[in-house]
């Protein structure tokens, strides 16, 4: 994901503190939180699938 989106994701969060947010602007938040959870979770299953595992007991 790229660095933009980050920085808008944490700019409606603190937008949404202060003073909230429009309708517009809640359902920006929203399709950028599931795109920002996408991309976290195609990560740790690319980090999952490159593990290998080692038997000490085999070598």
């Amino acid at each position: 994901m790229k660095q933009e989106k980050i920085d808008r994701i944490n700019e409606l969060a603190r937008k949404a503190k202060s003073e909230g947010l429009t309708a517009e602007e809640t359902e920006e938040r929203r399709l950028l939180r599931e795109e920002y959870l996408e991309a976290v979770r195609t990560n740790f299953r690319q980090t999952l699938e490159s593990i290998k595992f080692v038997d000490k007991d085999e070598r």
